[in-house]
């Protein structure tokens, strides 16, 4: 067993990820995904107008210069420094800033005020393809643990793909769990099985816990987006 084949799903997926960083925006460059994307681009801007926002998650930071474009903050996180070097590259709003940071600990950057709470930091939070990669055990947690970030109004963005037949990576096994798994190659012709699941719109609004408010799910061909706020 290599070393990036050892220990637990999530350690596996960050070094796949860490591995696939200069590649990685290759998925957005298939074509029959382009208009879902300029309809997604364009719709994310106003559900964060004038907030301040966590983005968990970002990896290359492709969504991160349309949600940051008119944010009064945009604090944008990933686990790997190589993912966030290419992030720093884009052409970004002066609101964002960037950290290291695990998104399953969320174990923030201090604020640099001794005073300062976390839920007074952030009115808003988005995560783009992060969700499907979460195991099923771990969502609920992992969601009661970001919504006490939060405080009440904070609204909630999510985003992640649908699987499409001949377009999607099939699923190749399913654990005893229920979680989906995809065989993926790398450049360097390393092979590596990535934890991928498709949720339902109800499956994904009955893990969002008591506190979310009018979940609205909104589907495109390749996509699937989730809002809600927090009570």
């Amino acid at each position: 067993m290599s070393a990036d084949e050892a220990g637990p799903v999530e350690q596996r997926m960050a070094r796949y990820y860490a591995r696939r960083a200069e590649s990685y925006e290759r998925i957005y460059q298939k074509p029959g995904r382009q208009a879902d994307l300029r309809r997604i681009e364009a719709w994310l801007t106003p559900q964060f107008s004038g907030r301040r926002v966590l983005e968990l998650a970002c990896g290359t930071g492709w969504w991160t210069p349309f949600g940051a474009r008119d944010a009064l903050d945009w604090l944008a996180t990933d686990i790997n420094p190589e993912t966030l070097a290419i992030a720093r590259t884009k052409p970004l709003p002066g609101c964002v800033r960037f950290a290291t940071v695990d998104a399953y600990a969320l174990d923030l950057p201090p604020t640099g005020t001794p005073a300062a709470d976390d839920s007074a930091r952030f009115d808003a939070a988005f995560a783009g393809f992060w969700w499907s990669h979460v195991p099923l055990a771990r969502l609920p947690g992992w969601l009661d643990r970001l919504h006490a970030l939060l405080p009440a109004g904070a609204r909630l963005v999510m985003l992640d793909n649908r699987y499409v037949p001949g377009s999607s990576t099939p699923i190749s096994r399913v654990d005893d769990q229920g979680n989906g798994y995809q065989q993926r190659a790398l450049d360097d012709g390393s092979t590596h099985e990535v934890l991928k699941n498709f949720p339902t719109a109800q499956s994904a609004i009955a893990a969002l816990g008591p506190r979310a408010c009018d979940p609205q799910w909104l589907e495109h061909s390749h996509y699937w987006l989730l809002t809600y706020t927090l009570s």
